[in-house]
């Protein structure tokens, strides 16, 4: 069934969630992750990364008899890989649930009458799966169609409701933080070599964000599908949590993420940083440190008529090496999975500043971190 006019509302949007800045001085536990203001000090989070990283298994009594259900609404390779090896990590029991290959079709919406094909209500699914587990992960995608159903985060947000148990964000409708934790990781790894900084030995202790800031420029590229606006979102939101980030995003006009994404407030500092918007691709990548590739539709914040919609496919923003030249030795990042030939050309993937399989490889080590405050909230 559609959405109905009539729908009686759903609960506080998750939305209001992923953009508030948690206070400081909350030493509440991490019951919920969904954004850099969840892990609290973000200097303190890479601490801990690079801390895991030299020794995964160091913490693996806090998952011993503890169960991770990890639930998948749509595909996916490096989160499921990813997620469920850092489980094992921390000791702890996985069960993943596939909802459309096995499960009952189940209906996401209320006030609807339940007389298609979908058995069963979400809001009897989450208790029961809840009843079997500590932890939940969800991954649930935008459906492209209504832009305040997806910014409402309908899923999760029943999730975080009803199932009385700590819950992470495996990527939602607008949303991927365990992917912009990673990238964030890659870079700062990646930064700390190529500028000899003390912590490029992976020392935790030595961990740092006062140091030259890095230029990240984040850049639509064109994809033969819509996609979802969830990684841009996200990688937004972390670069500008991260205080040695510069981050301009560049894109076709009509492509304007939601602003929110593009501020941060600092909770400890007070400072409010923006990224820069440059439609001039070129413009945008001189100097750059960091490049990341990615498409998203229409976000529909100037033309909400078009909310999920492909505007462009214009090739000549594709990343190949004409476009490198103009960084700065840049760094070439991705969440993959990649549409070569689009996104990107092979001899950019594929050369020395490719990041994207470190990228992939620090998923693990994202939410590790994360699965690791949630156990010692439990």
């Amino acid at each position: 069934m559609g959405r109905q006019e009539t729908d009686p509302p759903l609960p506080d949007s998750l939305l209001n969630l992923i953009l508030q800045s948690h206070s400081p001085h909350n030493q509440n536990p991490m019951k919920s992750f969904v954004n850099p203001q969840d892990l609290g000090c973000l200097q303190k989070a890479m601490q801990e990364a690079l801390e895991i990283k030299q020794q995964r298994f160091k913490y693996q009594h806090l998952g011993k008899n503890k169960t991770l259900m990890m639930i998948f609404f749509n595909n996916s390779l490096r989160t499921r890989l990813s997620t469920q090896k850092a489980a094992l990590n921390l000791g702890m029991n996985v069960i993943v649930l596939d909802v459309n290959a096995g499960a009952w079709k189940l209906e996401t919406e209320r006030g609807v009458i339940m007389d298609g094909d979908k058995a069963e209500h979400l809001l009897e699914a989450i208790p029961v799966m809840a009843s079997y587990c500590d932890v939940i992960g969800v991954r649930s995608f935008a459906g492209l169609t209504d832009r305040d159903y997806d910014y409402a985060e309908t899923v999760l947000n029943q999730f975080l409701t009803y199932s009385g148990k700590p819950v992470f964000a495996m990527e939602t409708a607008t949303v991927h933080p365990l992917q912009a934790f990673a990238d964030l990781i890659t870079m700062e790894e990646s930064w700390a070599r190529d500028n000899n900084l003390p912590y490029a030995d992976g020392d935790p202790d030595k961990f740092s964000f006062e140091h030259k800031k890095m230029k990240a420029v984040l850049t639509w590229a064109p994809h033969c599908r819509a996609l979802p606006q969830a990684v841009p979102n996200s990688y937004a939101q972390w670069m500008l949590a991260a205080p040695d980030v510069e981050l301009v995003v560049t894109h076709p006009e009509g492509y304007e993420l939601d602003p929110q994404f593009l501020s941060y407030t600092d909770p400890y500092t007070g400072e409010t940083r923006k990224a820069t918007v440059e439609y001039d691709q070129r413009k945008a990548l001189e100097g750059a440190d960091f490049v990341y590739a990615k498409n998203w539709s229409c976000p529909g914040v100037t033309s909400p008529a078009d909310y999920g919609k492909i505007l462009s496919k214009d090739m000549s923003w594709t990343i190949d090496a004409e476009h490198m030249a103009l960084t700065n030795n840049g760094k070439f990042l991705h969440c993959l999975p990649v549409r070569r030939g689009l996104i990107v050309t092979d001899d950019v993937i594929e050369s020395k500043n490719s990041l994207v399989i470190p990228e992939a490889a620090n998923r693990e080590i994202s939410c590790s971190v994360v699965l690791k405050r949630i156990l010692e909230s439990l």
